[in-house]
């Protein structure tokens, strides 16, 4: 005998964003971002949520062909002022499409960064850190609190050539960007998904043997020799764990909303 209830309660698009931001408030983004709701309406029963690091065009479509009208993204589709909307940028096309096809759209972006078990959490569970706390600036909104990056341990420590060979088998990518590699033990390991070179000094004032992130720039490599190992995947293979974050707030919190993580690798970069 089934003890599953035959009518699930009907769950409004509203309900789904309230439990994303309850999980990581708006005001924890920076203040450059544009998170939270980009396109649509709320008040409408949710028929299932699409969730993916970036809106394209191809992710609507397979939010139709899904029967969803909310598409969770990580990064905003919207994060500079539109003057107008027509056919002309992608951005404009995907509003239209959006809004002719009753979807949808919030963005969970710096603030889910910056949130407890975030962005940075979920990288670090990847690779079975622990001891994990906030290094390079805190803050807290609501009792919530957050901070720009994460530091802990590794399981156990490994030598540079160990941990490489851990990030490419882990985030599954082809290269991983080093500088020189460390000729110590790696054990303190701080990272920040996404553009994350800012906080490199900060890792190496918090005593870490190794910096992960997905962007760094050029001259950031420089004089770093043997100071830490800084280790950067890719903007997007740093964050593409982000939907399963997604996913367990909403199965939690809504449960009886469809929840379907993208097919579409929407990774502008290529590695020929």
């Amino acid at each position: 005998v089934s003890l599953q209830p035959k009518f699930m309660r009907s769950v409004k698009i509203k309900e789904v964003i309230d439990a994303l931001e309850k999980f990581a408030p708006l005001p924890l983004q920076e203040s450059y971002d544009n998170a939270g709701l980009q396109v649509g309406l709320t008040e409408t029963e949710s028929s299932g949520a699409l969730l993916c690091l970036d809106v394209t065009e191809e992710v609507i479509d397979e939010a139709i062909e899904l029967g969803c009208n909310i598409i969770v993204a990580h990064h905003p589709l919207i994060f500079k002022k539109l003057s107008c909307i027509t056919d002309a940028t992608l951005v404009q096309r995907c509003v239209i499409k959006a809004l002719q096809n009753n979807i949808t759209i919030v963005a969970m972006h710096t603030n889910i960064d910056s949130a407890v078990n975030g962005v940075n959490f979920k990288i670090a569970e990847k690779l079975n850190m622990h001891d994990l706390q906030f290094f390079g600036g805190t803050k807290d909104v609501d009792g919530v609190a957050g901070g720009s990056g994460v530091i802990g341990q590794l399981a156990q420590p490994l030598n540079a050539n160990e941990f490489i060979s851990l990030l490419k088998s882990t985030f599954d990518v082809a290269c991983v960007q080093c500088n020189e590699l460390l000729k110590r033990p790696i054990s303190k390991v701080a990272l920040c998904g996404g553009a994350g070179s800012f906080l490199l000094n900060d890792a190496i004032k918090a005593g870490a043997d190794a910096f992960i992130t997905g962007e760094m720039h050029y001259h950031d490599y420089f004089d770093t020799e043997q100071k830490i190992q800084i280790a950067v995947l890719g903007h997007y293979q740093s964050e593409q764990y982000t939907t399963e974050i997604f996913k367990s707030i909403i199965e939690k919190n809504c449960p009886g909303v469809p929840c379907f993580i993208t097919k579409i690798n929407t990774n502008p970069i290529i590695y020929i």
